[in-house]
């Protein structure tokens, strides 16, 4: 199930919602009208708040040998959990209707950990997280590490006293992503401009994506090698250009230390190698979605060049912890939940010293923020992950801000489930990253879509494609076959689309289904959701345009969308009056059959 959020009151169709009482029928769009003032007051926790300002961290358990008998203990019930889980899988079925037992077993290991702080810290769960898989990989994207120097920018704002004690000596690193497919059109296009044939007058180049993806891990585990599982997807599915940072983690670095990181990322592909802004996106998984917002709205703040968009992924944004859905889908989501006075609390460690002050900060808790005048954003989740609720909301207070949205919520997804390629919902996540980056970013973002400068071309080859560089395969791993291996062409997996009756509310939208069938009867659902903004929209130049696109859509192209949509969820005529009242851009987020 996908839930898109999408706002609505077309002028053309104001007549429809005359009545007020249709317009708030949905419970879960009164939930959100209930909760989403409390987060409207800047330094105001919400009563529902689980970390406070003043909350006191417990210091980690000394460790003694005859402690071990813990380890054995732990071990043991983990494996009796396990197999009972996996039993009760096989005998009654998932807990989830859309869950396979690799699902079921992940929850399993996941769930309670967070009881056993104890056995753990921060350095032994990175060499967990660090730990690859097994089996020869293929060869399907390149990478190339890079590492660079921060430079002083006379950063504005939270960052200027970070950036005045920047010397040039202090480095950072990251790397380099591009699918198989890209590097051969890219590989093209290099020999071309060799020969003196230059890219910048060919008429039918596309226009180049740069993507800077930001990973998570509560801020204090994960790196950039670590999430290639994300980061190699995104780029083969986007055809754009990933650069995936290695900023500084807690608690060795509090915040804003990861946001100067951040920030000098940005500015290093804008400043340093040339590339527009209105090229750039910017991305991250659960805190490095959260810092990715964070990253946006400073740069909105400071009067600095503002991404083209966003994709965040489970962005992590409330740091309170104040969504109920941190106890109800507690039981099902891979994120272990840990005692707020734990000393393995990942917000005490990020933010240290300045728990106090920086608690509510909006770049801290994203979600305590004004989005206005923020750029698009795509926004995923999954209905079983513990940051449902503010997630949820974070769409609510960007679209209430005119921030054009679009927020997925996928059936039986857990947090990030992006990095799980065997559930069915993966497929469906990046293309429809894909379809937002191609498709309808163009149409969305403020400025146009620029050719690379030829000084911005020479840097980005010189930085893709050095003596480095490397193959990886979709998971992250080191191709055996080396770059060679990206001569091979490899091939896309294909989705069909066909329309599905399904109850909803008749006011305002709220639970219309489409479902999907990626060859498998048990697709999970898509789920439309239309809320309704505070105040009527005032439609864009291309309204005609996009309302002969939605028409496209709708009637006698309902009967091929099995053939020609390639797994693109649709609008159809069986649509609730309030999801046939998008506005003009609101449109656009709708993917095209044809």
């Amino acid at each position: 199930m996908i839930v898109i959020s999408c706002p609505t009151g077309h002028p053309t169709h104001k007549e429809e919602h005359h009545d007020d009482d249709q317009e708030t029928c949905c419970k879960e769009l009164k939930r959100l009208e209930a909760l989403v003032h409390h987060y409207s007051t800047p330094g105001v926790a919400p009563p529902s708040a689980r970390i406070t300002p003043s909350l006191k961290i417990h210091e980690q358990p000394e460790w003694k040998s005859w402690h071990a008998w813990k380890y054995a203990w732990f071990v043991a019930t983990k494996a009796t959990q396990m197999t009972g889980d996996a039993l009760a899988h096989t005998i009654w079925g998932p807990r989830k209707k859309s869950w396979g037992i690799q699902m079921t077993l992940m929850s399993s290991l996941m769930r309670g950990a967070g009881q056993h702080t104890e056995l753990m810290d921060v350095p032994s769960i990175r060499i967990f997280m660090g730990m690859g898989g097994f089996g020869p990989p293929p060869a399907d994207a390149l990478l190339t590490p890079v590492t660079f120097q921060v430079k002083r920018r006379r950063l504005r704002g939270i960052l200027e006293s970070l950036d005045a004690q920047e010397t040039g000596t202090r480095e950072l690193s990251g790397e380099w992503l591009v699918g198989k497919r890209t590097w051969q059109r890219l590989q093209t296009e290099f020999k071309a401009a060799q020969v003196g044939q230059q890219r910048r007058h060919n008429p039918h180049k596309p226009t180049e994506r740069v993507i800077l993806y930001i990973h998570g891990g509560a801020y204090y585990v994960g790196s950039a090698e670590e999430m290639r599982v994300i980061s190699v997807p995104l780029a083969q599915y986007t055809d754009a250009r990933v650069f995936s940072l290695n900023y500084r983690l807690a608690p060795e670095c509090t915040f804003p230390g990861p946001l100067h990181d951040a920030v000098s990322a940005y500015f290093r592909l804008t400043e340093d190698l040339h590339i527009p802004p209105e090229n750039i996106l910017v991305s991250g998984d659960s805190a490095g979605g959260g810092l990715s917002l964070a990253l946006l709205m400073y740069l909105r703040d400071n009067h600095y060049p503002l991404p083209a968009g966003g994709i965040l992924m489970s962005p992590w944004v409330d740091m309170t912890m104040s969504g109920a859905s941190w106890d109800s889908n507690a039981a099902y989501d891979v994120i272990p939940v840990f005692s707020p006075d734990d000393h393995m609390n990942p917000i005490a460690n990020y933010l240290g010293a300045g728990m106090e002050k920086y608690l509510m900060h909006p770049y801290a808790s994203p979600i305590f923020g004004d989005f206005k005048d923020l750029p698009p954003l795509l926004i995923q989740s999954g209905d079983s992950e513990v940051l449902q609720d503010e997630i949820t909301l974070l769409a609510n207070r960007a679209e209430l801000a005119g921030v054009k949205v679009r927020h997925e919520e996928y059936q039986d997804g857990v947090h990030v489930f992006q990095t799980f390629p065997f559930l069915k919902i993966w497929h469906v996540a990046f293309m429809s990253m894909r379809n937002f980056v191609q498709d309808t970013l163009p149409h969305l973002q403020r400025g146009t879509p620029k050719l690379f400068s030829e000084k911005a071309e020479r840097f980005m080859e010189t930085e893709l494609d050095n003596h480095t560089s490397m193959a990886v395969s979709a998971d992250g791993r080191v191709a055996s076959a080396g770059v060679k291996g990206l001569e091979v062409d490899d091939s896309d997996a294909n989705s069909t689309v066909y329309d599905s009756d399904d109850d909803h509310c008749t006011g305002c939208g709220h639970g219309k289904t489409w479902s999907l069938e990626q060859h498998h009867p048990d697709e999970p659902e898509v789920k439309i959701s239309v809320v309704p903004p505070s105040s009527p929209s005032t439609p864009g130049p291309d309204a005609d345009l996009l309302s002969r696109g939605l028409r496209r859509l709708s009637g006698s192209h309902r009967s091929s969308s099995r053939s020609r949509s390639r797994g693109r969820p649709i609008i159809s005529e069986k649509s609730s009056p309030a999801a046939a009242e998008l506005t003009s851009v609101d449109m656009a987020w709708q993917f095209w059959a044809t």
